[in-house]
């Protein structure tokens, strides 16, 4: 097929070059603006944008696709490039932008969404992170006729993925990738036969944007649901807590990250009645934490400006010792 392709992070460049290798034709490109990135904060182009310039694949950059919206100049250049594409239909993918109707209704066979969710189940921004969060135990990749909803249109076609225990997102993102090229794929060469399958009006959850205000850790929640939070937000933005140092004259405040942890049960040295967010202990197995319930082991934690290291590693720069808080001072 002849296809306009939008996407932007590199879940949706897997999917563009599978595309690409099945032997469709890619002629236009949507992907969001370049952004402000790295240390020197240049702009930078999203995966989608690299991979189109690497094969010479036409890019469009639009802020907006309204007409009537505050970038009404962008929207009308992206309809003429979309007009001029020709193409039989549009693949989205972690695009960015919401598409309005007059987009939806452009291409003959219409607009496809390839989603990383079991749909109804996490529509939205952010569905690995909150599947992890949540502790479902499957997720997977659902092809979906679009409409004006958001992520509400007809399922083609659905690749379950079983999550596992140690999962953080991510090892699921890439999985997911890998199966969300396969399965464009394969809806696009049965397209003609796939059955439009409504969505169930039960089990619907929204995976809403994860912000950076979520990264900061509560020690008075649950061990387990604080593990999987520190898998859900990985590699973004990192589940944090603090730290302070005392000098004996003045005190300054690190901010640690924490990216692997296991839930345990509270050891009988821990007691119930241990303030959440005490160390109990810290050893190389790991940094033990009192919680709303339970314990949490740090396995994996890392130092502002420093790499992640194991509990070993990062306790011989770093002691820690029972009874110390790592909570706000």
């Amino acid at each position: 097929m002849r296809l306009i392709f939008a996407g932007t992070p590199e879940f949706a460049q897997v999917a563009l070059a599978a595309l690409h290798q099945a032997g469709h034709t890619v002629a236009l490109v949507l992907t969001q603006p370049d952004r402000p990135a790295g240390r020197g904060m240049k702009l930078q182009a999203s995966p989608v944008k690299q991979w189109a310039l690497d094969h010479q694949v036409p890019v469009a950059q639009p802020r907006s696709l309204r007409l009537d919206g505050k970038y009404p100049e962008d929207a009308a250049a992206a309809r003429q490039a979309l007009l001029a594409a020709g193409a039989d239909a549009m693949i989205v993918a972690a695009y960015g932008l919401i598409l309005p109707q007059w987009v939806l209704d452009l291409p003959p066979k219409g607009c496809l969404n390839i989603h990383a969710s079991l749909l109804p189940r996490w529509r939205g921004a952010a569905p690995i992170h909150r599947a992890i969060e949540a502790g479902d135990s499957q997720t997977g990749i659902t092809i979906m006729q679009m409409d004006a909803g958001l992520d509400t249109g007809d399922m083609l076609l659905v690749r379950p993925e079983d999550i596992a225990s140690g999962d953080t997102t991510a090892l699921l993102h890439d999985r997911l990738a890998a199966l969300g090229g396969q399965a464009i794929v394969q809806a696009l060469a049965e397209l003609d036969h796939l059955p439009h399958q409504p969505q169930p009006a039960e089990g619907v959850t929204y995976a809403h944007k994860i912000e950076k205000t979520e990264a900061a850790l509560d020690w008075a929640l649950p061990a387990d649901l604080l593990a999987r939070r520190i898998r859900a937000f990985d590699p973004f933005p990192g589940m944090t807590v603090p730290l302070t140092f005392n000098d004996g004259t003045a005190q300054r405040v690190e901010t640690l990250k924490l990216w692997h942890a296991v839930a345990e049960s509270m050891s009988q040295t821990g007691m119930q009645s241990t303030p959440p967010g005490t160390v109990l202990s810290a050893d190389a197995s790991g940094v033990r934490v009192a919680c709303g319930q339970g314990q949490l082991c740090l396995t994996q934690l890392q130092r502002p400006g420093g790499k992640r290291l194991n509990a070993a590693d990062f306790l011989r720069g770093c002691p820690l010792q029972a009874g110390q808080r790592l909570v706000d001072a």
